[in-house]
């Protein structure tokens, strides 16, 4: 049982012996990647652990019943502990996805609806940065377009997290269910009549990329500088600041204008396409993988409906995994956590039904 558990234990205690090089972490990089790898396998070996003594005290429990039957309910206690023991390791051992432990570029672009999917757009924005806070992750708005209401029309916001997180628990990890399109029903604000009207927004969770996983040749960027403007269009800015990026040989196309330095919005701008061909590269390869790589929760489709937020119930839907509760006011304001646990779950079962 647990016959891969011999090289990760091997692999964990070579680590060990790394990371107490002095000279390693004269490498950041090196380092960063060596602990994050450490990290990842440190609950993992725990667990075997917890699973080796549970065994052990199921053999010296047998013992004691050959000699005294009175200790059989010892003994059916200590299997449940090792079957409680395995089961957590099995679900450890489970392969993870490679970017669980990234941070994140979060998109929110209001759809159909116009203002009011706009203004639903800032609720999701305010949502995910007030999840952050909670979570303790740094979060940091590169570009926003917003709407004449003071919603969003697009907002692109970097997520952090502070260390090494546990495997699992990555800002990737935790938001990359949340990409798809959002739908609300209320009564928009723009409404005289008290109707409830439909719209959505479009969420995009894109890992962020450093600058070793793509390649980016110069001669591919087309690189366009221009005046920053705000809503309505008016000019913010007296200087060509703004910067717009192609990369012509796939045809993204991103545009920074936050800052005041053009270039500040150049910086923004390469780590927001960077994101993108990132994930981009990614669904290719998950596209040429599709027997192998099998998840019951869609990611990262903008094009798939997959939450319902219903004001005037104050009900919020899940529809990949059934998930329902009525305490919208408290999930927009920040307590998703058991929202996303439903799709965590969904996908954990559906990666141990395929082992």
């Amino acid at each position: 049982m647990f016959e891969a558990m011999d090289d990760l234990l091997a692999e964990h205690a070579d680590l060990e012996r790394q990371l107490a090089d002095p000279a390693v972490h004269t490498d950041q990089t090196r380092a960063r990647n060596l602990g994050r790898r450490y990290a990842e396998l440190g609950p993992i070996v725990d667990a075997y652990r917890q699973w080796s003594s549970a065994a052990d005290d199921v053999e010296a429990a047998h013992e004691l019943v050959a000699e005294d039957p009175d200790f059989a309910a010892e003994a059916a206690e200590a299997e449940q502990r090792r079957e409680e023991c395995a089961e957590k390791l099995r679900r450890l051992l489970v392969p993870r996805d490679p970017a669980d432990d990234k941070d994140v570029i979060l998109e929110v672009k209001a759809g159909e609806g116009g203002e009011e999917s706009a203004l639903f757009a800032g609720d999701l924005l305010r949502m995910y940065l007030r999840y952050a806070e909670r979570a303790g992750w740094k979060t940091e708005i590169l570009e926003s377009n917003e709407s004449d209401l003071g919603g969003y029309k697009d907002v692109q916001v970097a997520v952090k997290t502070k260390g090494n997180p546990a495997p699992g628990e990555g800002v990737y990890a935790r938001l990359k269910f949340e990409g798809g399109v959002h739908r609300v029903q209320r009564v928009p604000a723009t409404e005289s009549q008290g109707r409830i009207h439909t719209s959505a927004a479009g969420v995009l969770v894109l890992p962020e990329a450093e600058d070793v996983e793509v390649e980016i040749n110069a001669n591919d960027l087309r690189i366009d500088v221009y005046r920053s403007s705000g809503p309505g269009g008016q000019s913010v800015n007296t200087t060509d600041s703004a910067v717009r990026i192609t990369h012509l040989p796939t045809g993204i196309v991103v545009s920074c204008q936050n800052e005041k330095s053009q270039l500040q919005n150049k910086e923004s701008a390469m780590r927001i396409l960077r994101a993108r061909m990132l994930a981009a590269a990614q669904e290719e390869a998950d596209k040429e993988a599709s027997d192998v790589r099998r998840s019951q929760v869609r990611t990262v489709d903008r094009s798939e409906r997959i939450r319902t937020y219903n004001f005037a119930e104050n009900r919020i839907s899940d529809h990949r995994v059934g998930y329902k509760a009525y305490n919208l006011d408290q999930v927009l304001d920040g307590d998703l956590d058991p929202v996303i646990q439903a799709c965590v779950d969904a996908d954990m079962a559906a990666r141990l039904a395929h082992q």
